[in-house]
């Protein structure tokens, strides 16, 4: 699976890196660089994100169950 961006995040994002590495690294880098560098993190990294939000979601959504349940009326 691939994460896929919107056009205007990718732009926000590349922006963000190339800031970074002037702030951080004082290194200039081009908007290109800035993009296969966005390109990586997203193939190689973003999955790893992408499923501890899942598990994350999960495990709240299993609490929320956990606290339904404690709502039901007792039978006579």
């Amino acid at each position: 699976m691939e994460i896929e961006l919107k056009k205007e995040v990718r732009a926000v994002l590349v922006e963000s890196l190339k800031s970074y590495y002037w702030n951080e690294r004082d290194e200039e880098i081009t908007n290109l660089g800035a993009e296969l560098m966005l390109d990586f993190i997203l193939k190689e990294i973003g999955p790893y994100i992408y499923n501890k939000g899942i598990e994350d979601s999960y495990d709240y959504m299993n609490e929320r169950i956990e606290d339904l349940l404690g709502l039901q009326k007792r039978q006579r």
